[in-house]
């Protein structure tokens, strides 16, 4: 990790600004930014705060690749002057967090990999709307390497941990951002989902987590980022959070494939989701392995399935009808893994998992690649058939409570499929649908591991999605529920 600190600058911050104690009582994006128009408290508080943490639990949770200390400070500063003249916008002076696969200006976008890579000239176009709400970027956080994987480990990095079992892993690939959200290092983050690597964590940490319609949000300077399966997508403890976060990061650069009407998912937060029909399935895409479903996590959805119709919506087990989507995923990802590898300025000093699925990719480019694409819209049809007799379709997030460190990391890249497989099998088909998907807090396994359930809607289904969840946790209060914060490592 690089840490960008300055201790003077961060203690004549401090000074400046309300008490550290202040800076404690806000801990939503929300309401942070609310106090922060109010004059309740600074951006230099907060962000001294978020920066404190950070460097108390690095060596525990293991959260940040990059820690933007000085230059975090300066902006936070900045943010005050502008709201002492009156300035007002969404963020402004609220630390956010994004992930080491996202530009920065200024910083290198490693993404988990080994290496020497050159800092960026240009921010990525989701971090210049970020900044244009206001946000402060305190850093980048951990992700494994290329992405790939529902664990957040590597050798360039270490082990990122889940702050609610320092044993366990808080999932991946937006293990990092999920974990700086869940220890409570930043009110927010964003994350980024190509096979659910930002339900995965979201389920595995406590956390509400939106993958959004393919295209919501910009991955410029990449038109489409993993031949249109991976989109950014929020992070945070409550469903207006991240639907804040959702809209202050939506929109679109000129050069992007996929430009989708815009939602108001705030909005949609604060509204009654009326009587929805849903559907309950708990079998996952067909894809030739096995994939057993734990029994705390069966017991956890359907408990959050009964809430759901005691809140009034009807709901019923039906199953959609997948067909063979996996033949579609696998050329776009190991395509997708081939074309970021080809960035990496050592590629010598990538996971041999990471080679082999390159290698693939290469073999499974050009007419296969082609063919994986034309079928989508037929897949979306077939699929998408459930959307007529129901509005949501509701399935766990995975398939297990997350595993413990080192359970994946260093299996073979046959082995390492079929764990991921088994655990996280229910996420991936609604990246090659391009349909959004939000992942909401189910409860604990005997153990006292995060579990999740995933709400999936048709295309441009956010808005009520969104509302199905805000009722949910009205309901159920799981943002009132955090972990202790850990700066002591635990024993693996």
């Amino acid at each position: 990790m690089s840490v960008d600190d300055s201790r003077e600058s961060k203690a004549g911050a401090a000074s400046a600004g309300s008490p550290r104690e202040a800076a404690g009582k806000y801990e939503g994006l929300a309401e942070q930014a609310r106090a922060l128009a109010d004059g309740r408290v600074s951006s230099t508080a907060l962000v001294l705060r978020s920066l404190d943490r950070i460097e108390a639990t690095q060596g525990s949770v293991n959260a940040f690749r990059r820690v933007r200390a000085e230059a975090a400070m300066a902006e936070a500063e900045e943010a005050d002057r502008r709201l002492a003249a009156g300035e007002r916008l969404p963020l402004l002076g609220v630390p956010v967090a994004v992930k080491d696969d996202t530009d920065v200006a200024g910083e290198p976008t490693a993404f988990g990999c080994a290496g020497e890579f050159p800092p960026k000239r240009r921010d990525a176009e989701v971090v210049r709307r970020l900044r244009a709400a206001g946000a402060v970027i305190v850093g980048k956080t951990n992700a494994c390497e290329l992405g790939q994987w529902p664990f957040t480990e590597g050798p360039a990095f270490g082990e990122t941990r889940n702050p609610w079992n320092l044993g366990h892993t808080p999932g991946g690939s937006s293990g990092g951002s999920a974990a700086a959200v869940a220890a409570g290092l930043v009110p927010a983050a964003l994350g980024t989902d190509g096979a659910g690597s930002v339900r995965i964590p979201a389920a595995w940490s406590h956390l509400v987590g939106i993958k959004p319609q393919r295209g919501r949000i910009s991955t410029w300077p990449d038109a489409e980022a993993f031949q249109g399966i991976t989109g950014i997508g929020p992070l945070a403890r409550t469903v207006e959070d991240a639907a804040l976060l959702l809209d202050v990061a939506s929109g679109n650069h000129d050069g992007d494939l996929h430009r989708p009407p815009e939602v108001a998912a705030r909005e949609a937060a604060g509204r009654d989701p009326g009587r929805l029909r849903i559907a309950l399935s708990w079998k996952p895409a067909f894809t030739g392995t096995p994939k057993p479903l734990h029994p705390d996590v069966r017991a956890a959805v359907t408990a959050l399935a009964r809430n759901l119709a005691r809140l009034g919506h009807f709901v019923e087990e039906a199953e959609p009808d997948y067909g063979l989507v996996g033949l579609a995923f696998v050329p776009r990802a190991t395509v997708g893994v081939g074309e970021w590898a080809a960035r990496v300025p050592d590629r010598s000093l990538l996971d041999r998992r990471t080679r082999g699925a390159a290698r693939l990719g290469r073999l499974l480019g050009g007419p296969v690649l082609r063919r994986a694409r034309a079928v989508e819209e037929r897949q979306q049809q077939r699929i998408g058939a459930l959307f007529g007799p129901y509005d949501v379709l509701l399935t766990p997030t995975t398939a297990t409570p997350p595993p413990r460190i080192g359970t994946l990391a260093k299996l073979s890249g046959w082995r390492t499929d079929q764990a991921m497989i088994a655990a996280c099998p229910y996420a991936w088909p609604w990246n090659v649908l391009g349909w959004p998907g939000v992942s909401v807090p189910a409860g604990f396994s005997a153990d006292g591991l995060p579990l999740g359930a995933q709400l999936l809607g048709p295309a441009d289904g956010e808005p009520q999605l969104i509302s199905l969840a805000a009722q949910l946790q009205d309901d159920l209060r799981w943002h009132e529920r955090r972990p202790a914060v850990h700066p002591a490592r635990a024993a693996t």
